[in-house]
């Protein structure tokens, strides 16, 4: 039986083998699993279930046994661009899968089929199928000015996925929101989206980056000032919170606050009300307040250098943004997105990346996250002297070459080794968090820990509250 998650990721799988028992084998497993499948027996059958739109996986049977293979493949990738093909192939048969590959298929499936591989092919053809939907869905958007709910957020990985489901609940709320993620992952955006799909849409947005300013300039930003109130303030001023009535105030670094501000702050989000610097009238606004750091606040808390009354007060609902090395699947996506962008802006004529440009940027971590993306598209877009953007063209390559490269020969690793390998670098990746390497890979918490465990990776200390920590989540 394949695995619960997988089976979350397809909504329609499509099978054609002239092999009876290779049809039933794999219908059976898919079938066990909650997928929907449909299988064909002959190439008019295949033809008229390809017309279902919701079909997200073709599979495919391509060997000697099947000469009608290749061609179904084809008619497949003809008639959806957004379908993923698998092909499955006899075992030795290099022919068939390179001619497969040449005329559509994504993925491919050695016989005889196991339920593991089986689980493994379908979970990455599913998502591609995903992503490419997302794309596609995005450039109609940009085509006809159409601004869907969170429809500027290139994003279609399940981390992300996940987020934009919460974040878009917090939306219709009246909940101070807090939004923490390294610098560059995009918090302002999420901010943004947060206000557009609120009641406030029609009301101000009113961003304030609480670590530009000094203590005596930042208080008066957000609270306005009196005239007379210090030397220069010759006349009243409206602060951000005045600005924001009807709206949302978006404090970026609010860890940045220095405490005798954070208590003002404080009092607002109890009281809703405040006065401006030199003044004693209390004012009262209506305002959403979402905060966003790429500071631990928790540690903070333990340094004493931000208040913890204040911590829960904006912690009424948390967003975590992954950083862009865990969402790997959104780099080629943003990529495409920026590339586009950055073409039309520059009036240039660009096709698009080659393949060794798209591998350099899957091997690269991003420490510089999404914005680190976007300037190195927008770079290689300007410098570009060809109608593709190739791997010299990104201000990333000299560093791939001065690293160590990562090599798994397929043949020539035991699935021992790569599990061990997609686990590591995944854990890497969300910082040692079983339960978010869970949800990238598609497997259970408990199965990262046993590993963890066996391999004497991780504290023991870190497993054990992570255990806590899950077993406290309402099932």
């Amino acid at each position: 039986m394949l695995s619960s998650d997988a089976g979350k990721r397809v909504s329609q799988v499509l099978i054609a083998a002239s092999d009876a028992s290779l049809s039933q084998h794999v219908v059976g497993l898919l079938a066990d699993s909650g997928h929907v499948v449909e299988a064909a027996s002959d190439t008019a059958g295949f033809l008229a279930l390809l017309e279902n739109p919701a079909t997200d996986v073709v599979f495919v049977q391509v060997d000697a046994e099947d000469p009608n293979g290749l061609e179904l493949v084809l008619r497949a990738r003809r008639a959806s661009t957004v379908t993923s093909i698998v092909a499955i192939t006899a075992e030795g048969s290099v022919d068939s899968v390179v001619e497969a590959v040449k005329r559509g298929a994504g993925h491919c499936l050695p016989r005889p089929v196991n339920a593991s591989a089986l689980a493994l092919v379908l979970r990455q053809a599913c998502e591609k199928a995903q992503a490419t939907r997302h794309a596609s869905a995005l450039a109609r958007c940009e085509r006809s000015g159409a601004q869907g709910e969170f429809g500027r957020i290139v994003a279609s990985h399940p981390l992300m996925q996940q987020l934009l489901a919460k974040a878009h609940q917090a939306a219709q709320s009246r909940a101070t929101v807090l939004i923490q993620g390294e610098t560059g992952t995009g918090k302002e955006l999420i901010a943004a989206a947060i206000h557009q799909n609120s009641k406030r849409s029609s009301g101000p947005f009113v961003r304030l980056n609480c670590a530009a300013l000094s203590e005596s300039l930042l208080e008066s930003e957000l609270f306005g000032h009196e005239r007379g109130a210090f030397t220069g303030a010759v006349s009243r001023r409206k602060g951000r919170f005045e600005q924001a009535h009807h709206g949302t105030l978006f404090l970026d670094e609010v860890s940045e606050i220095p405490l005798s501000v954070q208590v003002k702050l404080l009092r607002f989000l109890q009281e809703r009300e405040f006065e401006r610097v030199g003044g004693d009238e209390p004012l009262q606004v209506d305002v959403r307040v979402v905060a966003a750091t790429n500071r631990d606040l928790k540690s903070m808390l333990e340094k004493q250098t931000f208040r913890e009354d204040l911590y829960y007060r904006l912690n009424v609902v948390r967003l975590e943004v992954p950083p862009l090395r865990a969402r790997p699947s959104d780099v080629p996506l943003l990529a495409n997105h920026f590339l586009h962008r950055y073409a039309a802006e520059n009036e240039k004529k660009i096709d698009g990346l080659t393949n060794e440009a798209r591998q350099a940027l899957a091997a690269y971590p991003w420490p510089g996250n999404v914005r680190e993306l976007q300037n190195i598209i927008e770079q290689a877009v300007v410098l570009a002297g060809s109608a593709s953007v190739g791997v010299d063209d990104l201000a990333i390559a000299g560093e791939l070459r001065e690293s160590e490269p990562v090599r798994l020969m397929i043949p020539g690793v035991t699935l021992a080794e790569l599990e061990r390998f997609a686990i590591q670098r995944t854990l890497d990746a969300v910082g040692g968090s079983p339960s978010k390497a869970a949800v990238i890979l598609g497997i259970s918490r408990r199965t990262i820990q046993y590993r963890m465990r066996e391999w004497g990776i991780g504290s023991r200390e870190k497993l054990e509250d992570e255990e806590c920590e899950a077993d406290a989540e309402p099932n």
